[in-house]
């Protein structure tokens, strides 16, 4: 390309803007001596180098007459390499831009993506002089988007999420054109059974670019869960164009369906100063990342990085990209991975005030989203559930082991099952917090499936290629006899009820309930609880034999939750006394029918909690009201329960049973006086109704 034309731009402009002359680029870094554009044709060639004419505090600039939407280009920074003080510049390296909205290809592994010699690995780095451009992917300009239609913006005290991975979800689903796809998320059949299974919001796992790391690709395997990114704006290719993502995004607005994405900006898949050189380490190491004296990267994250969401620009960008996703793709809301890290403040851990929380908080676009905190990561002090501020909700751990220990057996847990049940308020009942700010999970893309859950007592991760050293050691699981697949009757029954006694457990607890995609149709992982490597059947939902009767059971329990106000409550409950009518807005019931004293809870043998819920205390009258239901959860021997007394006129209504396949009571007759029994092992709830 000749005669191209440089000029002067707005430096507030980050990134590749087109507009009718040309495009306008922008790139922050504080610490370089020069920022070259690279522009390439399409067979990969570059064609020129351009450095920026301008630069305006720390931002380098320039418009380039000519340049068209649709042209392949990177970045080359030069500057100091002096990795004791945290610079790492080396322009033999071709760089990602961070504001790029699309890539040619996906970011894989070459040596010459070393910005140092390997040779001097254990002394003192020199800067690799290969040039890295031919093995990366290019930048593509792209024009600005219409903004993305809204979706239907549901309460949280109405959310019911399901957490999937795009391409797993529909891999080897039959019937769907273009599977692994979104337009296959868009397709009828998969809306048909999302919409039917009663989920509100479909929450996906990173679409943003990230980098296949070195060690997988070297043992045949690949990054599938997607926690390495490179590159916050553009979705990673293999997940197709910008227009097949809001495509997506819409015809799941169009079932009442929102969609929240899984995003990771504690760390990127750059690693430390040993890892690649790909694009934020390139343009300016010490500004973007947290290091420690002698320029060593620190680690809060378990990932060789941590980013520096102190530094305003390194915030921008962040914030800047989240709303690319909301605005021009019309994403509902974010889950954010390690989410301690982005509140960690200098070296003085974490702070529920940090720079990146406060700045979300006040953001006209950002603030109005779900956002969800993954509250934890492996630096110091790195455990902060309950800690995060409004309107953050939280993954809950805490309800996740206490609901599988509970239903495992395990002594002692009746308590902490019974704290779960009400919204985990030592964790979340302050600072004005409502009860939707838990985000309670049986499983995750992170463990074992709920199928795998009750088959396997160990790991079976050997497929990895890390002879099952990684992933959990601990998941509370029970294989009820037998370790895998069984045809035994007798323990095919037994895990299925407990399956079924987990699941209600989840969706009759305050808080917001979040399901695993395929656990609804009773999916294995072959016992892998680390399944991030595996873009096979293994990590892939499978289709070929659904289980029919839990697909029922979980839809019913679903629906049974949307129909019941006090399950969705957002005001805590603690046993207080409603001025409208006396009664207390929550009673733990013994079985004999009187109200559990101390010394009760401190039975360490003690296998079931019976618990009388009613609206809360406070609630203004123009909420959503309901009288009382009655729930039984029962890990035990078969007993008799005394139902609380019904006033004149009500009666107790047996509405769901886990006894039976699909969760319906035999006998939905409310009691004829007299305890009723409660099969072992089974959750049942009543519903105080006008007597028939």
């Amino acid at each position: 390309m000749t005669d191209l034309h440089l000029s002067a731009s707005d430096p507030d402009c980050l990134g590749a803007r087109p507009d009718a002359q040309g495009t306008s680029f922008g790139v922050f870094s504080a610490h370089a001596t020069q920022i070259d554009i690279c522009l390439f044709d399409a067979t990969g060639r570059e064609t020129d180098r351009i450095a920026l004419p301008e630069r305006t505090g720390h931002i380098w600039h320039g418009h380039i007459a000519g340049l068209r939407p649709g042209q392949h280009y990177g970045l080359r920074a030069h500057g100091p390499f002096a990795p004791e003080d945290g610079h790492l510049f080396n322009p033999a390296k071709l760089l990602i831009d961070p504001y790029a909205r699309q890539l040619t290809g996906r970011v894989g592994w070459h040596p010459a993506m070393l910005g140092y010699d390997p040779d001097s690995a254990g002394g003192t780095l020199r800067p690799c002089p290969t040039d890295s451009a031919p093995h990366m992917p290019k930048c593509v300009i792209q024009p600005p988007l219409p903004p993305a239609l809204p979706g239907p913006r549901r309460p949280l005290s109405e959310t019911v999420i399901l957490e999937a991975h795009l391409r797993g979800l529909t891999m080897q689903m039959p019937g769907v054109a273009g599977a692994g796809s979104p337009a296959a998320i868009g397709c009828q059949r998969v809306l048909d059974h999302l919409e039917t299974l009663g989920i509100t919001a479909l929450e996906l796992l990173p679409l943003q670019t990230f980098v296949d790391d070195r060690f997988l690709i070297e043992k045949g395997l690949v990054n599938y869960w997607g926690y390495q990114p490179i590159a916050w704006c553009a979705p990673d290719p293999r997940y197709g164009t910008r227009d097949a993502l809001r495509d997506m995004v819409s015809a799941l607005h169009g079932r009442g369906i929102e969609v929240i994405l899984d995003v990771v900006y504690n760390h990127t898949g750059e690693g430390d100063a040993m890892g690649p050189t790909l694009s934020l380490k390139g343009l300016d190491n010490a500004s973007y990342y947290r290091l420690a004296e002698g320029g060593q990267h620190i680690d809060d994250t378990g990932c060789g990085n941590t980013l520096n969401l102190d530094h305003p620009m390194v915030l921008r960008l962040v914030l800047d990209s989240l709303r690319i996703w909301v605005q021009d793709y019309g994403i509902d809301g974010f889950r954010f991975d390690l989410a301690a890290t982005l509140g960690r403040r200098g070296n003085n851990g974490f702070d529920a005030n940090a720079p990146f929380l406060a700045a979300i908080r006040q953001d006209p676009v950002l603030r109005a989203v779900k956002l969800i905190a993954e509250p934890w990561d492996i630096g110091p002090g790195g455990y902060q559930l309950g800690a995060f501020p409004h309107p953050f909700v939280e993954w809950n751990d805490k309800f996740r082991d206490g609901a599988r220990r509970f239903w495992r057996g395990d002594d002692a847990t009746a308590p902490d099952l019974a704290a779960r049940l009400t919204g985990s308020a030592q964790q979340f009942d302050h600072s004005g917090r409502a009860a939707t700010s838990s985000v309670n999970f049986l499983t995750a893309h992170d463990g074992f499936t709920l199928m795998d859950l009750v088959s396997y007592a160990d790991k079976h991760n050997h497929a990895n290629g890390e002879e099952n050293r990684d992933g959990h050691d601990n998941d509370y699981s029970a294989n009820h006899g037998v370790e895998g697949p069984s045809d035994a009757p007798e323990v095919v029954a037994a895990r299925a009820r407990t399956r079924r006694n987990l699941m209600a457990t989840l969706l009759l607890s305050q808080g917001v309930p979040m399901l695993l995609a395929g656990d609804e149709i009773g999916n294995s992982q072959q016992g892998n609880n680390n399944a991030y490597c595996q873009d096979s059947p293994i990590g892939w939902v499978d289709w070929s034999s659904p289980d029919k009767d839990f697909l029922a059971f979980t839809r019913r329990m679903i629906a049974f939750r949307k129909a019941h106000p006090i399950l969705r409550q957002t005001r805590f409950l603690h046993s207080r006394e409603r001025e409208e009518d006396d009664f207390n807005d929550l009673w733990w019931w013994h079985p004999s029918g009187r109200a559990m004293e101390s010394q009760d809870w401190e039975d360490q043998g003690l296998q079931v909690v019976c618990v009388e819920k009613r609206t809360a205390h406070g609630t203004p009258p123009w909420d959503a009201q309901e009288t009382a239901l009655f729930l039984v959860f029962n890990a035990g021997a078969a007993l008799d329960v005394v139902l609380p007394d019904a006033p004149e006129g009500l009666c107790w209504h047996r509405a769901l049973d886990t006894a039976t396949e699909d969760g319906a009571p035999e006998d939905a007759a409310p009691p004829g006086g007299g305890p009723v029994a409660i099969t072992q092992q089974s959750v049942v709830a009543f519903v105080l109704e006008p007597c028939a």
